[in-house]
């Protein structure tokens, strides 16, 4: 058979198989790559062949270059000595849910293109309301509801948007709607709202980023004072985002305190709790969400510490009609009986694409294969080993801690200078053996020490920790 045909069934479960064992065999043995890929720049490219091949290729000459071309090339995330960044996670019920997600090759974008894909979704975005306690107004059998988007990055566009229709009457188009809109956040919060506000023609400078106190944390008082400056100049105010758990330095804005000015005030108040949402499933954390029933919006990623691989973030709303008129956009080509008849959720509306992936299904299998009280356990076994480091960094005279460190992240540096930690941090990640990142705070060089991954335990954090020590040890001599 010419290779370049359909690859027959029977052509297809060899292969599938085979790839099933690779993936397999590369979950087992993740821990002995380096952490970080070596390669230089370009080098991935210099293996490929200028021109693409005028003939299809034998199977096993493709599956050859994955060992060939792509693994020199990866930094791999499932290791369990990855601490850098936030963890993006997978497990065996996440990668069998996309399996069969592009297996299906379902596009969701209407409930009658695949009714499974979004009541199944649906009904996936309401256990999670009922896992992480969140407002009943956030379940589909209230006025609001759920959605997975695929990043914290596009819950944020689809908050700033419905907000920016709100306040405008959904005139934002029109002439000489309303002043220039402001939108308020943290001086911390992630970098995914100013370029929201890019894209939703606020622009960046309508953006203000709000002083935090000395736990890195907005100051409701500093954001009251820039809303009232702003009304004072002909601006008008639409938009707050609230952070639980912000990417540098794991600070919680006091979330109450700042819904008793939005609420005031009339803006949106969406709430990121991109990495440090999941763990409201533990009924002991969700005291850093006070005031969480005065959102607008909230989100969360379980592609970071839920088990189930990128992509899927878990968006909420309070008003769904309001984020329905804003994205809803009907033409000819979509018109069915049942959208017409608005018996159902079409969740198309719901986001900026129109096309959409069945990921409701990994999520779905993930919280089957775990259980709640599996998934607590995992969580609360990653916030214990990051306290038990913490711990250890601040009996140590040469390292400090230099922010709160109330879940799984640590902020800590060497007692010198910048320069002696940023080398410090490239020579780790240069050992293969671990992955560190940074951030600056108040001006200063700071390592993070992010705990979570799936297959992490306390050998190798208290390893990582050895390592961080030694090397600590051999720059000051």
């Amino acid at each position: 058979m010419p290779t370049g045909d359909h690859m027959t069934p029977e052509e297809f479960r060899e292969a599938g198989h085979a790839m099933i064992d690779w993936i397999a065999e590369y979950m087992q043995q993740v821990e002995e790559f380096p952490v970080a890929s070596r390669v230089e720049p370009g080098e991935v490219r210099a293996m490929l062949p200028a021109h693409p091949p005028e003939q299809g290729e034998p199977w096993s000459e493709i599956a050859a270059d994955i060992d060939r071309v792509v693994m020199p090339g990866i930094t791999h995330w499932q290791s369990p000595n990855f601490f850098g960044y936030f963890s993006s996670n997978s497990s065996g019920p996440s990668i069998l849910g996309d399996l069969l997600s592009t297996g299906l090759g379902v596009q969701g974008m209407l409930w009658a293109t695949s009714p499974a894909c979004t009541e199944l979704e649906t009904h996936v975005l309401d256990w999670l309301v009922d896992i992480l306690g969140l407002p009943a107004a956030f379940a589909s059998d209230s006025k609001g509801g759920g959605v997975i988007q695929d990043t914290a990055s596009s819950a944020t566009l689809a908050a700033i948007l419905t907000a920016r229709e709100r306040a405008t009457d959904w005139l934002s188009n029109a002439e000489g709607a309303k002043g220039p809109l402001v939108a308020y956040t943290s001086s911390q919060a992630h970098s995914s709202i100013e370029k929201s506000a890019m894209v939703a023609g606020i622009g960046k400078n309508n953006v203000r980023m709000i002083d935090v106190d000395s736990a890195f944390a907005m100051r409701p008082q500093a954001l009251a004072e820039a809303i009232t400056a702003d009304r004072a100049a002909g601006r008008t105010p639409f938009f707050v985002c609230a952070s639980l758990g912000t990417t540098s330095s794991h600070a919680f804005d006091p979330l109450a305190s700042i819904a008793e000015i939005t609420q005031r005030e009339g803006l949106w108040l969406h709430t990121d709790a991109a990495e440090a949402g999941a763990m409201l499933a533990c009924p002991e954390f969700r005291h850093l969400a006070e005031g969480m029933e005065a959102a607008d919006s909230f989100c969360f990623n379980p592609h970071k510490h839920l088990l189930t691989n990128f992509d899927c973030d878990a968006y909420f709303v309070r008003d769904r009609e309001a984020l329905i008129r804003t994205m809803s956009v009907l033409p000819e080509y979509l018109k069915n009986e049942q959208t017409m008849a608005g018996k159902v959720i079409d969740y198309r509306d719901w986001h900026v694409p129109l096309g959409r992936r069945f990921r409701a299904l990994k999520l779905w299998f993930v919280i089957r294969h775990y259980g709640v009280e599996g998934l607590r356990s995992y969580l609360r076994e990653h916030v214990r080993m990051a306290q038990l480091f913490a711990s250890w960094v601040d009996q140590d005279p040469d390292f400090e801690i230099f922010a709160p460190h109330p879940l799984t992240l640590i902020c800590f540096r060497h007692r010198s200078d910048d320069a002696t930690n940023r080398e410090l941090m490239q020579r780790l990640n240069d050992s293969g053996e671990l992955f560190l990142t940074h951030t600056v705070l108040n001006d200063q060089f700071i390592l993070r020490m992010a705990i979570g991954g799936a297959k992490t335990t306390e050998s190798h954090v208290q390893r990582a920790w050895e390592k961080i020590r030694a090397m600590a040890t051999e720059l000051s001599t």
